[in-house]
């Protein structure tokens, strides 16, 4: 199993953590795959070391793999929570009040987008 947090808008609109855990299968030598899953692009990004962007949606649905460094993600109801590099994100609150993202390391951090 990998795991993933999604974050995504309720039915009133606030953003929420939920946690999923992808199956995977065993492929032999090569290791454990999951199911292919279609996507759209890919983007590779870098952002200063402070890096704090105020309540925002996702612009579409997406993964984020981080590569480096630590941020905090806050719910448009105040729950925080703390994701360091190889977490894995599915951002899926496109709509309503959206989420903050701040760096929590005073580094340039890495990370990776695969729209879907």
């Amino acid at each position: 199993m990998i795991k993933i947090t999604k974050v995504y808008s309720d039915e009133n609109g606030d953003s929420q953590f939920e946690d999923i855990e992808m199956p995977l299968k065993n492929d032999g030598e090569i290791g454990f795959l999951s199911d292919e899953i279609p996507v759209k692009d890919i983007v590779f990004r870098t952002v200063k070391p402070d890096y704090d962007y105020d309540f925002h949606n996702a612009p579409q649905k997406q993964y984020i793999i981080l590569l480096d460094g630590e941020i905090e993600i806050e719910t448009s109801l105040g729950k925080k929570r703390i994701f360091k590099g190889g977490d894995i994100l599915l951002m899926d609150d496109t709509e309503g009040k959206g989420h903050k993202t701040r760096n929590l390391q005073n580094i340039e951090r890495r990370s990776v987008f695969i729209t879907l």
